[in-house]
């Protein structure tokens, strides 16, 4: 499952699962905003980053 971010020249956004969530939240890093119509509209120097999700590292009960 990929997730997705957009980076500024000077900022990094938070991972998310959706890419219309990062959409929605790229304002407040100041790397694009949404149109009356609803569209992703982003600033110059804008980039969107996609990774795979990381796998959960199990984790060991506590002894």
């Amino acid at each position: 499952m990929p997730q997705y971010r957009f980076i500024t020249p000077h900022r990094a956004g938070k991972w998310y699962d959706r890419l219309s969530q990062a959409q929605q939240l790229a304002c407040r890093i100041g790397a694009g905003f949404l149109d009356s119509a609803g569209n992703f509209v982003p600033y110059r120097g804008t980039i969107l980053e996609m990774r795979s999700k990381p796998e959960a590292e199990p984790v060991a009960p506590a002894p």
